[in-house]
């Protein structure tokens, strides 16, 4: 919790001046003492009060003027709560190795199913972008909701030379700038304060290489974080040499068939940069995922929702003080009043002569 008005806690001094102006009426109250001649009817008339009877109100008002003194510092809360205006940047790697058959069918195809997967499941939910990077990168869709394009694109994929993971961040803060003006785009200065909390907008990178063109990661996932944009990470395939085969469509500048020696051929090993990929969402305040085959990688896209629809906002729970800290005086005032009633005396015995 933190507080908006922290100055205003001074109202806590009003506290001990109460105090001070009840020890001085009691005092008062002593030196006009009342003389009677009947104790018993001093008993009948002023009802007894048990220790613990005087004691509940004063510590109810205490309660209640301190709580109302942290309302009037306004405190705020910082609460998980479902994001209505999401936007998520799928951005993936389409360079050659995304051919290597260690994923069956191959790596791409396997991402398109994931993908087309997990841009069904939020039909009707956020808005998603896709972005495909190689030795640069391009935005295919801008963040829509329309998943038939969506879906469209990701089935025209096609492999090119070069990772550029660092490009793949930075055109993603870009698309995504453009339909939330909260997010300053990359030319521009961030000027998300800190402690705004995290931005409704996230990228999610999968890759199955190392950064080897454009800008490097880390200064993406700088500007990613003072964007208070988080990016989740996938690394993605595996260690083990495969053969590099795709269809005709899903070469780009290769020619078509397959390349790397075919099946009896020359092997291409997982060479991403694991922690290349855990600094940026260390930095940025995202997950990372690893994706050996499939299912895996299904999984972890299954998993990123409950992630980055949720995000944390900052809620002023002033009223709420306000609320409480006048029903515990409003609760001291009436039990002082209820326990303070001077009983009626009670009427003479009439007499009556016969």
């Amino acid at each position: 919790m933190s507080l908006s008005w922290p100055w205003a806690l001074l109202a806590f001094l009003v506290i001990p001046l109460v105090f001070a102006v009840w020890w001085l009426t009691r005092r008062r109250r002593r030196r006009a003492v009342v003389r009677v001649t009947s104790i018993a009817l001093v008993r009948t008339a002023v009802p007894g009060r048990s220790r613990w009877r005087r004691r509940i109100p004063v510590a109810l008002l205490t309660l209640g003027l301190a709580v109302l003194a942290v309302g009037a510092a306004r405190p705020q809360a910082t609460v998980p709560v479902a994001s209505s205006s999401a936007t998520i940047m799928l951005t993936l790697d389409v360079s050659g190795s995304m051919c290597s058959t260690d994923v069956k069918p191959n790596r791409i195809t396997a991402a398109e199913h994931a993908a087309s997967a997990f841009i069904q499941s939020q039909a009707g939910g956020p808005r998603i972008g896709l972005v495909a990077f190689a030795s640069t990168a391009v935005v295919l869709v801008p963040p829509t909701t329309d998943t038939k394009q969506l879906l469209s694109a990701l089935g025209g994929l096609t492999t090119s030379f070069g990772t550029a993971i660092g490009e793949g961040i930075v055109t993603s803060l870009d698309a995504i700038a453009q339909v939330d003006p909260s997010v300053a785009p990359t030319g521009a200065t961030a000027s998300r304060g800190r402690g705004a909390g995290y931005a409704d907008d996230v990228i999610v990178v999968l890759t199955d290489g190392s950064n080897n063109r454009g800008i490097a990661p880390q200064t993406a996932a700088i500007q990613a974080a003072d964007r208070g944009v988080r990016v989740f990470t996938i690394g993605y395939g595996t260690d083990n040499p495969a053969p590099l085969e795709c269809s005709s469509g899903q070469f780009g500048g290769f020619g078509g068939g397959s390349f790397g020696g075919g099946p009896g051929g020359a092997g291409n090993p997982f060479d991403a940069d694991y922690g290349a990929l855990m600094q940026i969402s260390r930095t940025t305040g995202g997950t990372f995922y690893r994706a050996q085959d499939a299912d895996q990688l299904s999984k972890a896209l299954a998993k990123l929702p409950a992630a980055f629809t949720i995000v944390r906002k900052h809620m002023d729970i002033a009223p709420w003080f306000a609320a409480g800290g006048g029903l515990l005086i409003a609760a001291a005032v009436a039990l002082s009043l209820w326990w303070n009633r001077t009983q009626r005396m009670p009427a003479p015995a009439r007499i009556v002569d016969h």
